[in-house]
């Protein structure tokens, strides 16, 4: 019985859907008050099987707790002014509270910092904002937004009753959109954090340190059981898809975590898929509701 996995499965599903269920609460109650409701914006250009799947799954639950939602769709070859004009006029429409460009653009002809950074920072409900990143960064700042798949890992502790202050995190990559922003939110609810990269000697020993661990780099299986410290919480931001020729897509998603290894070390950890990415969306609605309520001085 020494092996049998003793990890609780921190089941990202139904914690997302408990707060898209307060989220719809809250849609009603301002649509009661005020006749209004939050709006989001999306913008995609291409025709990424991924990025397209993306944004249906955002509308879909934009409509499910009463969100409007609005699309621009242009084609690969759009020109980069066209995308901007399309946001300046979202930046211009009060009946929209969060604006979200779905990356990647196409690269060759397309300036990405300069299309996000048109997004006006009252609605930029993804958290990139230079101004949001750096208030996050700052003590005694309060940025308007926290980006979404960081605000979900740290949601997904809180609601699993993890204690976070006090602890030593390690965050394992350091991209604007989720390596840096979760070690800073860490930082916030007083962890000490360590972040490790492809320039960081000894990954391993490192880790294993941790008390709780996020995984945030696209590399399949990476953590392995012997990373980490018996009783860690791990939360796996990685989806990766893996060949498998015995899957009908010809691929299952994994996570950056070894899960068989990992399960009888921890003490908790994130499934992939079905852990941190539902709580992505979950947030994003989160952010345009509390954008929302500021545009409308709604409390």
């Amino acid at each position: 019985m020494g092996n049998a996995p003793t990890a609780k499965v921190i089941d990202g599903n139904s914690i997302a859907e408990e707060i898209r269920s307060e989220i719809a609460d809250e849609v009603s109650r301002m649509k009661d008050a005020i006749a209004k409701v939050p709006g989001l914006a999306v913008i995609i250009v291409g025709q990424r099987k991924d990025s397209q799947t993306y944004v249906r799954n955002k509308i879909k639950a934009c409509q499910e707790v009463g969100i409007a939602s609005l699309m621009a769709e242009f084609p690969e070859d759009s020109a980069e002014d066209e995308v901007v004009r399309a946001v300046a006029s979202f930046n211009d429409n009060p009946s929209v509270h969060g604006i979200l460009v779905q990356l990647p653009l196409p690269q060759q002809h397309m300036d990405e910092e300069k299309i996000l950074n048109t997004v006006s920072l009252e609605k930029d409900v993804d958290g990139f904002h230079p101004l949001n990143m750096g208030n996050l960064a700052m003590r005694g700042r309060e940025p308007l937004f926290i980006p979404c798949t960081p605000k979900g890992c740290i949601e997904l502790l809180l609601r699993s009753g993890i204690e976070i202050m006090g602890k030593k995190a390690v965050v394992i990559g350091r991209s604007n959109i989720v390596g840096t922003p979760t070690s800073l939110l860490l930082q916030r609810h007083h962890a000490t954090v360590s972040v490790i990269h492809a320039y960081t000697r000894n990954p391993d020993v490192i880790a294993r340190e941790a008390d709780i661990v996020v995984s945030a780099v696209g590399v399949a299986n990476l953590v392995r059981g012997d990373w980490l410290k018996p009783g860690a919480v791990v939360i796996d931001v990685g989806i990766n898809p893996v060949e498998d020729p015995s899957s009908k897509h010809g691929y299952h998603l994994t996570g950056d975590v070894c899960y068989e290894e990992a399960l009888p070390v921890v003490s908790a950890i994130t499934p992939v898929p079905g852990g941190v990415g539902p709580m992505t969306i979950a947030m994003l609605l989160s952010n345009t509701l509390n954008s929302a309520k500021r545009a409308f001085r709604f409390s």
